[in-house]
C-alpha cells in the first residue's frame, strides 16, 4: 500500500481586518490535521480471494489529529463526504482495478491536510445493456413521462411483495404537476445519460429550478408543508455507477419481473429532477424509450418514490370548450339582469369576519357604460357592497369560464370572482367544493390569488397559487377557468398560474354556480385604510363555453 503523506494548508481568506496589525482569533489555532490514517477493509477477501469477493465493495475507516470532517475523492470520478470519517465505496468497473483515493481530512477554518492510498479490488457485476439503452452508445436525453398516470409516485419500502415496487400510496395524474407555480418546473427537466470513455456520465438540466419534496425545502433555501419549485442549479456533468440492487423488490418471489436488479447511484449528490435526498435509485424497468426507476426517501427509509421518464418530451393537451352556453355582456344599462342574477343581502361576513353589508342598491351595483360595476363604499362606520351570484338562474358541469375584469383599489378591498357548488345548503362547505378563479387583496397589489377549496382544503389551507400582474386595478385583464374531468385549470391572460388535478374523490363533478362579489376587509383583506371612501370591480363580460 502506498502512503503519501502532504500537508496543504489552505488558508481562507481571513475576515477583513479593520486593523491589520491584529490578529484574528475567530477560529482558534489554525493547525492543520496530522498523523492521518487510512485503513481500509477490501469485503470477502481471503486468501482464496485476495481482491475480494466480486462486489466491489470497499470499507474505509480514516482518523487524523486536529481533523473535524474528511472527503474521498476517487479515481473513478466521485467524490463523497463522511464527517465521521468512515465510508463504504463499491467500485463498479469490471474486472480487478487499482484505484487511487485521495483521502482530505479538514481542520478549522478549511485547513486541510491530504494522503493518498492505492485499493486493489475485483467487480464482477455488469449491466452493458442498460448503458447502451441509457444512453444509444453515446447520448441521450429523458423527460419525466408527465402523460402517464404514476409517473410520480410514492409508497411502503417493506417486504410486503404485493405493494412494494409500484405507487401503492400515491400516484400521480397525467400532468398533475403542471402549471401550479409551486410544481411548474418539474416537467422542464432534462436528464441526459452519456457514455464518455468508459464511464456513464449524467447531467441534469433543470433551468435552475428544482421541484423540492417538502421535507427537503431548507435545501434550495424554503419553507413549508407543500412540495414546491426552488430556485436551486444542479448542473454540471456527474459520474454514474451501476450495482446490483439489494432492495426488498429483489427478494419478491416474482422479483425477475418486478426490477432490473440494477442499482444507479449518481456521484456528488446527483438525483434525478425531484429532490427526495437520495441519488440511488434503482432501475425497475428500462426500453429504448421508457424507464422506471424507485427511491428510498432520503431520511425516511420507510418510504420509496417512483419516477417514470421518456425519451420524448410529453405534451399536455389541454381540454378546451368552445361553445357558449352562458353569458351577460352587460350591455344594457340599470339593473343587473334578473334573469341571470340574484343577490346575497345582509351582513355577517360570511363566516371570514367581513366588514361590509351586502345591498342591491344602485350605488353599489350597477350596469353602465357596457360595464357591470359592483361598489364598495364606507357608508359612516361601515361599508356597503354587493354580491351577485347565478343561483337559481344558472349552473353547469364543466366547461371553461372566462370574466373581463377591472379590480377595485384601495387597503381593505376583496374582490372576488368564483363558484360554488350548487349543493352547498345539504353538503356543508367545504363538502361543495369551491373554485376561486380570483381573489386580489387591496392591500397586496397585482397579486392575483387562484384558490380551490374541498375536505381538507378549508380556509386557508386551500390548494392556491399567485400570480402578479400589471396594473389590475387599472386595466382589464381576462381571468379564467377551464374545469374538466380531468382538472381545473386557472388562467390570467391566457397564462396558466395553478392546476389542480380532478378525480372522483373531490367535489368537482357535478353543478356550480357563479358569484361576483367585493367584499371589505376580513381574514383575507385585511385591514381597512382609512382614507378609504369608495372603489369598483368593473366587469365587461362573463361567459361560459361548454
Amino acid at each position: 500500500m502506498k502512503k503519501i503523506l502532504i500537508n496543504s494548508i489552505t488558508i481562507i481568506t481571513l475576515l477583513l481586518m479593520v486593523n491589520c496589525s491584529k490578529d484574528d482569533y475567530s477560529f482558534g489555532s489554525l493547525t492543520a490535521p496530522s498523523n492521518i490514517d487510512v485503513q481500509y477493509e477490501v469485503i470477502g477477501k481471503t486468501t482464496a480471494t485476495p481482491d475480494g469477493d466480486g462486489t466491489g465493495k470497499v470499507k474505509f475507516t480514516v482518523k487524523a489529529e486536529d481533523a473535524i470532517s474528511y472527503k474521498f475523492v476517487f479515481t473513478d470520478g466521485t467524490s463523497e463526504n463522511a464527517p465521521n470519517g468512515v465510508f463504504e465505496k463499491r467500485f463498479t468497473k469490471v474486472g480487478v482495478n487499482t484505484y487511487t483515493v485521495t483521502v482530505i481530512a479538514s481542520g478549522k477554518g478549511g485547513v486541510t491536510s491530504n494522503t493518498t492510498v492505492d485499493v486493489k479490488v475485483l467487480s464482477t457485476f455488469s449491466d452493458d445493456e442498460a448503458v447502451a439503452l441509457l444512453t444509444d452508445g453515446t447520448s441521450k436525453k429523458w423527460y419525466f413521462s408527465a402523460s402517464e398516470v404514476g409517473h410520480l409516485g410514492v409508497g411502503p419500502n417493506n417486504s410486503d411483495a404485493t405493494q412494494n415496487y409500484y405507487g401503492f400510496y400515491y400516484q400521480a395524474a397525467a400532468f398533475e404537476k403542471a402549471g401550479a407555480a409551486s410544481s411548474s418546473c418539474l416537467y422542464d427537466n432534462v436528464l441526459t445519460f452519456s457514455v464518455v470513455g468508459d464511464q456513464l456520465k449524467y447531467n441534469l438540466d433543470n433551468g435552475g429550478k428544482t421541484f423540492f419534496n417538502a421535507s427537503f425545502l431548507s435545501v434550495g433555501g424554503g419553507s413549508g408543508n407543500d412540495d414546491s419549485c426552488l430556485n436551486y442549479t444542479s448542473s454540471g456533468i456527474k459520474s454514474v455507477s451501476l450495482s446490483p440492487s439489494e432492495s426488498f423488490v429483489t427478494k419478491n418471489p416474482d422479483a425477475a419481473t418486478q426490477t432490473r436488479g440494477t442499482l444507479m447511484t449518481i456521484a456528488d449528490g446527483g438525483f434525478m429532477g425531484y429532490y427526495i435526498g437520495q441519488s440511488s435509485y434503482e432501475i425497475l424497468s428500462l426500453t429504448a424509450n421508457r424507464m422506471v426507476v424507485r427511491a428510498v426517501m432520503g431520511g425516511d427509509p420507510a418510504l420509496v418514490w417512483y419516477h417514470t421518464f421518456t425519451t420524448t418530451k410529453p405534451t399536455q393537451t389541454v381540454t378546451d370548450y368552445t361553445t357558449l352556453a352562458w353569458s351577460d355582456e352587460f350591455n344594457t344599462d340599470g339593473a343587473p339582469d334578473a334573469t341571470k342574477w340574484t343577490y346575497d343581502l345582509g351582513a355577517g361576513g360570511w363566516g371570514n369576519s367581513e366588514l361590509q353589508t351586502y345591498t342591491s342598491n344602485a350605488e353599489n351595483v350597477i350596469v353602465a357604460g357596457g360595464n357591470l360595476k359592483i361598489t364598495a363604499k364606507k357608508e359612516g362606520s361601515g361599508y356597503t357592497s354587493t354580491r351577485l351570484k347565478s343561483e337559481g338562474k344558472y349552473k353547469f358541469t364543466y366547461g371553461k369560464v372566462e370574466v373581463r375584469a377591472k379590480l377595485p383599489s384601495g387597503g381593505g378591498t376583496w374582490p372576488a370572482i368564483w363558484m360554488l357548488g350548487s349543493d352547498y345548503a345539504t353538503n356543508t362547505w367545504p363538502g361543495c367544493g369551491e373554485i376561486d378563479i380570483m381573489e386580489h387583496k387591496g392591500n397586496e397589489p397585482n397579486v392575483i390569488h387562484g384558490t380551490l377549496h374541498y375536505p381538507g382544503r378549508s380556509g386557508g389551507n386551500g390548494n392556491t397559487s399567485t400570480k402578479t400582474i400589471a396594473n389590475a386595478s387599472s386595466e382589464f385583464h381576462v381571468y379564467k377557468a377551464i374545469w374538466s374531468p380531468a382538472s381545473v385549470k386557472l388562467y390570467i391572460d391566457d397564462a396558466l398560474f395553478h392546476t389542480v388535478a380532478n378525480d372522483n374523490t373531490l367535489p368537482f363533478n357535478k353543478d356550480f354556480f357563479m358569484i361576483l362579489n367585493v367584499a371589505m376587509g376580513g381574514t383575507f383583506g385585511g385591514a381597512v385604510d382609512p382614507a378609504f371612501t369608495q372603489s369598483s370591480m368593473e366587469i365587461d363580460y362573463v361567459r361560459v363555453y361548454q
